[in-house]
């Protein structure tokens, strides 16, 4: 294990649940040495993460689920490559994306004893920026228009979690939040102009406990998988959720789906985005263009 290790635990994570796990743990935490924070609100394992590196971590381990591991992401990558900390995870959310993308050991205590054990491996990182010269980190995906609404219904569902909680408010926005977006699109290899409702950019191939969204995507490769989908009924979209289980959904003619490094979008209606799962632009916002890349090779982590 690196010579300092700070675990940053996001206690509600899974419904408290992320609280008992890590008290398990407690008793290895104490025999590595290794020092825990608590994160208290909204943004603040932003803060203990990017703060690591001036107290001389060498480790970083998010402690909860996807959100906990993107605002630790989003607080590394504000730090200049040279002193950054590795990364590592906990899994301790419902759903985990993330960390079941790279392969951590769903255990917890095999999980923390593989950070004693076993070297980093180079990930990619998404960062996306809009016309306000906000920017903000990803590791797994991006998703606009019925993907984030998707997202914003999810946050305010209290007795349903993981990969229930997705199907449940993907229903629920076909049938009540149909976004449409007039939008020009343009990557590093092709340009078009579509009415869509949907438009998913992936480093990872799954978001929502399961949805293969962008099945092809790796999050070394140095490359962004998307997917968006033209206008269509409501029953069509209803047919695309299964195929979306599965990852299938490019063998239909409504479906895009290709690979970029970079890609700027411009809408006519106001954008709806998450950054893996974490709301970047919601009903309250008015943005209409965002500039998102992919930066290769961003981050040290170990599984």
């Amino acid at each position: 294990m690196p010579q300092r290790t700070k675990i940053i635990l996001n206690p509600i994570t899974n419904h408290g649940r992320s609280q008992q796990d890590a008290d398990q743990l407690k008793p290895m935490f104490k025999e590595h040495a290794v020092d825990w924070y608590v994160s208290e609100y909204a943004g603040h394992s932003v803060k203990l993460a990017h703060d690591a590196a001036a107290e001389g971590y060498d480790l970083v381990v998010a402690a909860g689920g996807d959100g906990t591991v993107h605002e630790v992401v989003n607080g590394l990558m504000q730090l200049p490559a040279e002193i950054r900390p590795k990364m590592g995870i906990l899994p301790l959310g419902s759903g985990n994306d993330f960390a079941h993308i790279i392969g951590v050991a769903e255990d917890h205590a095999q999980a923390f004893q593989n950070f004693l054990h076993r070297t980093p491996i180079s990930l990619d990182v998404g960062v996306v920026g809009d016309e306000n010269n906000r920017k903000e980190y990803f590791c797994n995906t991006i998703g606009i228009g019925f993907d984030a609404v998707v997202t914003i219904h999810t946050k305010r569902m209290k007795k349903i979690h993981g990969f229930m909680m997705y199907l449940v408010a993907t229903v629920k926005t076909i049938f009540l939040d149909f976004p449409r977006m007039d939008l020009t699109v343009e990557t590093d290899e092709e340009r078009w102009e579509e009415t869509t409702i949907m438009l998913t950019l992936g480093n990872g191939p799954r978001e929502g406990g399961g949805f293969m969204v962008t099945p092809d995507a790796k999050v070394d490769d140095g490359l962004l998988n998307y997917v968006t989908v033209s206008k269509i009924s409501r029953l069509m979209m209803l047919r695309l959720v299964p195929e979306v289980m599965k990852g299938t959904q490019g063998r239909f003619r409504q479906v895009r789906m290709g690979i970029c490094r970079r890609m700027s979008i411009h809408s006519k209606q106001p954008l709806f985005a998450h950054c893996d799962g974490e709301i970047f632009s919601g009903f309250d916002t008015r943005l209409f263009q965002f500039n998102i890349e992919i930066l290769p090779n961003a981050l040290q982590v170990i599984k």
